[in-house]
């Protein structure tokens, strides 16, 4: 019997990644990426991908970075807008599973390689014991994975909207700076691209320092470089509030299967992440120290985390 073959997809606000995989694992093929905005419909863009790679499914998962708990997406960063249930139908598929973006990088973690991270710290990986995955980009994703019944089941969150504690006196400065601002300082108003840049602002103003415009990357880039001082100290807190983030995501669940870091900021820098305060932060839990340290700590350096987690998804559920 030919191998069955499953559609998977990436969406995101501007860019739909698109590829091939089979029966046989989460290792996929014929990828594609397109521009959204080219497109009416995510129908339309699959019916052209399909047709370009000659390949015909009758099972589909999608990673997309919306609210996917009914039947109705409306992307967050995107015009499509559409029922799964007529894109099902209009596509002719068996099975047709929408997931969201962190359910995805969450799903992908236990089949990630020494290739596709980079560890910081002590800690090994406990293969059956739950997982957690944060991830600074446009907001602040997290997720848990965890192993029942020989399956991964990801519990999805707003992790990133939990009250942000405050640890030093440079956190409690733009914790300060954020409350004038919001009525409620969540880690994600530090853990982004606009944290990077309120972050940023906050330390200006901490030292009496005159705040020049500047972009994440622009930040990220001469924070790195050391070419800024401030935007270098804006990135150093930058990882000392993300390993305390990571630390707490630790403890929720005993991820003894480690807490890995994705999004679209941190790969730009993982040197410096691994030479910084991270990982003493990470650790820095009272009493609860030393139970902390025994949690391995990673850096997701794969390019495609979601397909890959799209792809485990999809396999898990089977072709039948």
């Amino acid at each position: 019997m030919a191998q069955q073959l499953g559609l998977i997809a990436d969406v995101g606000g501007t860019n739909i990644r698109l590829a091939l995989v089979d029966e046989q694992g989460v290792e996929y093929s014929e990828l594609r990426k397109y521009l959204c905005g080219q497109y009416p419909s995510i129908t339309d863009v699959i019916r052209h991908y399909l047709k370009e790679v000659n390949a015909s499914v009758r099972h589909a998962c999608i990673a997309i970075a919306c609210p996917t708990d009914s039947d109705w997406i409306d992307m967050t960063n995107n015009s499509w807008a559409f029922s799964r249930r007529e894109v099902q139908q209009a596509l002719g598929l068996d099975a047709f599973y929408i997931i969201n973006d962190y359910t995805a990088i969450s799903m992908s973690l236990p089949f990630l390689n020494a290739d596709q991270f980079v560890q910081i710290g002590p800690g090994v990986v406990e293969p059956a014991a739950p997982k957690a995955v944060l991830g600074p980009g446009t907001g602040l994703g997290v997720a848990h994975l965890v192993s029942m019944d020989g399956h991964w089941h990801s519990l999805p969150g707003e992790g990133g909207h939990v009250d942000f504690a405050p640890i030093d006196e440079v956190d409690a400065y733009i914790w300060k700076y954020l409350n004038k601002r919001y009525p409620h300082v969540s880690y994600e108003q530090l853990l982004s691209g606009l944290g990077l840049i309120q972050t940023y602002e906050a330390i200006c103003e901490m030292r009496g320092v005159a705040i020049v415009e500047r972009t994440p990357a622009e930040i990220t880039t001469l924070g790195v470089a050391g070419d800024c001082e401030l935007c270098q100290a804006t990135v150093e807190q930058f990882c000392k509030v993300l390993g305390s983030h990571a630390g707490n995501l630790a403890l929720n669940l005993g991820a003894f299967g480690g807490v890995y870091v994705a999004g679209g900021i941190i790969p730009r820098f993982t040197d410096f992440v691994a030479k910084s305060d991270f990982r003493r932060r990470f650790e820095a839990k009272g009493r609860f120290s030393d139970y902390v340290r025994r949690v391995p700590t990673f850096l997701i350096t794969e390019e495609q985390p979601g397909l890959l987690g799209a792809a485990a998804y999809l396999m898990q559920q089977g072709f039948d």
